[in-house]
């Protein structure tokens, strides 16, 4: 059974979505009824809802909208990294709000859709600082040229817990690994990181990729990260664009087909339990 931790939901008749017209192939809704029911005949047990770039004014009612979805009877639901502006001087009061909402298990902020220097004031440095201690998360969604700055922010925060997203975006199509590689390597040395086996697919050509396009990618971040330290997420719906979830599920257990069962458990399930005590 896999636990999910990075699902999307589209809802454009409640939300705002700014991004989306620009990205024709995601630009429809994407509702929990379908996921649920792709999710029952792929063996996943549960899920936590990564945000999707909602309007800033919106991102609260993001939020909302989940905890109702997590309140439906048997909701796989079983919370939501919400998104939030650690640039922005009213970061502290939000962090207070989410802080105390046991239902928001975590944080992001996507930096490689803002320009590389809004993670390097002291203000959002010292923001994402001030998570220490709130048992909340922080999700690095960069890109490989990016690895440098995710560094320098980790090393500002050693008592916040950050999760890097999606193998650290490769370029799969390109079969680019390097620097990846070494990115990869520093960002696991710090032990404060964790890594999410996610995305992949969506980063491969979407007509001609196969499993040993991606294998590298995440056989190389399982090395440096260590079994202990990885969770996995479907990333529904962008990997649609690389074939889809029951694709993504199917690849992830040949992937691990050679691992330990209790290796696969962590990955699958026990990780992401532990990191978000759930």
């Amino acid at each position: 059974m896999l636990l999910d931790t990075h699902l999307h939901l589209i809802y454009r008749d409640r939300l705002d979505y700014p991004w989306l017209s620009d990205v024709e192939a995601l630009n429809q809704d994407s509702r929990f009824g379908a996921y649920t029911r792709n999710a029952g005949r792929l063996g996943i047990e549960g899920c936590l809802h990564m945000e999707v770039d909602v309007a800033e004014q919106l991102i609260e009612d993001e939020t909302r909208m989940i905890e109702e979805l997590m309140a439906e009877p048997d909701s796989l639901l079983r919370g939501a990294i919400s998104s939030c502006r650690p640039e922005s001087a009213g970061f502290p009061a939000f962090l207070e709000r989410a802080a105390s909402n046991p239902n928001v298990k975590g944080l992001r902020r996507v930096l490689h859709v803002v320009p590389d220097e809004t993670s390097t004031t002291a203000t959002f440095r010292d923001n994402i600082k001030s998570m220490a201690g709130t048992g909340l998360t922080f999700d690095l969604c960069v890109f490989p040229r990016q690895h440098g700055l995710a560094l320098e922010l980790v090393d500002h925060c050693p008592d916040v817990q950050f999760v890097l997203d999606h193998c650290g975006v490769p370029d799969v199509a390109a079969q680019s690994f390097d620097p990846w590689r070494a990115g990869i390597k520093a960002l696991a040395e710090r032990p404060n990181v964790a890594a999410k086996i996610s995305g992949v697919i969506a980063y491969g050509d979407p007509d001609t990729w196969t499993l040993e396009d991606i294998r590298p990618y995440v056989d190389e971040t399982v090395e440096a990260f260590g079994t202990d330290r990885i969770v996995w997420g479907s990333d529904s719906p962008v990997c649609n664009l690389g074939g889809g979830l029951a694709i993504w599920v199917a690849a992830t257990h040949n992937l691990t087909a050679g691992w330990s069962e209790d290796e696969r458990n962590a990955l699958y399930r026990i990780n992401a339990c532990r990191l978000w005590q759930l």
